[in-house]
Order: structure tokens, then C-alpha cells, then sequence
């Protein structure tokens, strides 16, 4: 849980999704909101003194179905991945926040809907300048 908690304080307003082996995991309020928004299990994590802690959770090859679902539902998302292999890691697998994604910046055709507009603002600010585009 230690590394969820330092990826979590460095995005506190985002949704962290967790890669756990072959899944995508959320904790506490994440996991409580994961599972309304997207109509999966509820549950608890089953050791030690975790064992309390809400979880949610879904297989790795469902991210773009469930990440489009939060996003639709105006959430931002980050995404913690694996960064070792866990066959060859000594302890605890190294992870890191691969990607953050909002509605307003999801550009993807995986996340965007294609019978809506999809609206984009750029402001630059200078000494005595601004331009918006």
C-alpha cells in the first residue's frame, strides 16, 4: 500500500488506477466511486492490516472500456503501471504514474465520442501579450 499512497499524494485529484499483475486495482475512495461509475464488485483487501481497505477493481485488458467510463463521468484518471518485470523484481515490484488523463485531455479516439464536439482552448500569456486560440 506504501507505493499507492506515494502515487496517490503526487496526484491527489485524480482516480489511481493500481496495476496489480493482470489487473487495474483502486483503493478507498477511489475504489468506491470505480465501482458506482462503472457497476463493478465493491470489496476488501484480504491481508494483513490492509485487510479493511475498500478495493475495486478490473483485468488489464478492459482499460479502455473502464477509462472511457470515468472520463465520461468527468473524472481525471492516473495511471500506475508496472515498470519491472515481476518474475525477476527482488521484493516489491517497482511502479509509476505512466499517465494522466482528464476529459479535457483525453485526445485518443479510444476515450473521445465521435457524434459529439470535442472542444480544445490554447491561452498563452507573455509580458504584455496573450493570444488564445
Amino acid at each position: 500500500m506504501k507505493q499507492f499512497w506515494e502515487a496517490k499524494k503526487a496526484h491527489p485529484n485524480s482516480i489511481m488506477l493500481f496495476r496489480m499483475g493482470d489487473f487495474y486495482e483502486t483503493f478507498e475512495d477511489d475504489a468506491i466511486q470505480t465501482s458506482e461509475i462503472l457497476g463493478i464488485a465493491l470489496t476488501k483487501r484480504a491481508n494483513g492490516a490492509a485487510a479493511k481497505v475498500p478495493l475495486s477493481g478490473f483485468p488489464y485488458h478492459s482499460l479502455d472500456q473502464h477509462l472511457h467510463k470515468l472520463l465520461k463521468a468527468g473524472h481525471r484518471v492516473a495511471i500506475c503501471e508496472q515498470v519491472e518485470d515481476p518474475k525477476i523484481a527482488k521484493g516489491i515490484v517497482k511502479r509509476e504514474v505512466m499517465e494522466v488523463l482528464s476529459p479535457g485531455t483525453a485526445l485518443s479516439d479510444k476515450y473521445l465520442d465521435q457524434k459529439e464536439n470535442n472542444y480544445l482552448c490554447a491561452v498563452t500569456l507573455d509580458k504584455r501579450k496573450c493570444g488564445i486560440s
